[in-house]
């Protein structure tokens, strides 16, 4: 019985089943996690929502800005951009069923047994983990009660860049969104900048890469995330662990046995 994290899919379920094969996934026995972005950019974004929904119990999901985007488009609130594949999805006989499971699923996923946290993106440095969950609870009510419309409506958008507890409304949803499916740079007080897509070393001035400065914070949870392919999979962080490898910009799409901490690749 294993447990297994994977990274950003984005609708390439050739690679997801060549790398399930890898692993020797046991439904029966075995776990998957899978740290968001399930579609959209890849060639069969349907194929692979509808594959990862009848797994039931045996598949753990968070939400990733791209699975967000799906259901903003799906709510009226946003358009198909240029390169997006997800008009399949939006045609299909069951997508409402599909959108419904989807729309379901959290932004943060934490198992104390194994010691694990799964988030898309980041966590800002005054977040706790207890936080994280209780921030990304308000996000997931919002997308799944009454006004779901109004948040896809304002969702997007870079502002505000800070926490600040005090937030209310549609900014303070959209900020914990974008801290929980966006991130990747922010300076030490959390402050994100959301337009650079490098590698750490390419930081804009005043920030780093948001684990930095959880270094010295384990908080008892490793932490699992995907989004930023630049990363290659490495992050310097002993107990946090980049999975999204960009197999669908041509790398390789990557799974880590969570008690193990063994990789399996495939390209």
């Amino acid at each position: 019985m294993s447990t297994y994290a994977i990274g950003d899919i984005q609708g390439c379920m050739k690679q997801l089943k060549k790398l399930l094969k890898e692993i020797r996934f046991n439904a029966k026995k075995d776990t998957l996690w899978f740290c968001g972005d399930l579609v959209n950019r890849g060639p069969d974004s349907l194929e692979t929502l509808r594959f990862i929904k009848q797994l039931g119990s045996s598949a753990t999901v968070v939400l990733g800005n791209h699975d967000l985007h799906l259901l903003a488009i799906a709510h009226g609130t946003s358009t198909c951009r240029r390169k997006d594949t997800l008009h399949p999805i939006l045609e299909a006989a069951d997508k409402e069923e599909l959108l419904s499971w989807l729309i379901q699923q959290p932004l943060v996923h934490t198992d104390e047994r194994l010691g694990y946290m799964m988030v898309h993106a980041g966590i800002p440095p005054q977040w706790t983990p207890k936080d994280c969950v209780r921030y990304a609870k308000e996000v997931q009510l919002a997308i799944q009660g009454p006004k779901a419309r109004q948040f896809f409506k304002h969702m997007y958008g870079n502002e505000p860049t800070c926490w600040d507890a005090s937030l209310k409304g549609q900014e303070r949803l959209r900020t914990i969104t974008n801290y929980l499916t966006r991130l990747r740079f922010c300076d030490p007080r959390g402050c994100m900048e959301l337009d650079s897509k490098g590698s750490p070393e390419d930081a804009p001035l005043g920030y780093q890469a948001w684990y930095s400065y959880r270094q010295a914070k384990h908080d008892g949870l490793s932490i699992v995330f995907g989004h930023w392919a630049a990363l290659e999979g490495a992050c310097p962080v002993k107990h946090i662990h980049a999975l999204d490898t960009g197999c669908v910009w041509g790398g390789s799409l990557t799974a880590m046995n969570l008690e193990t901490k063994q990789r399996y690749s495939v390209s």
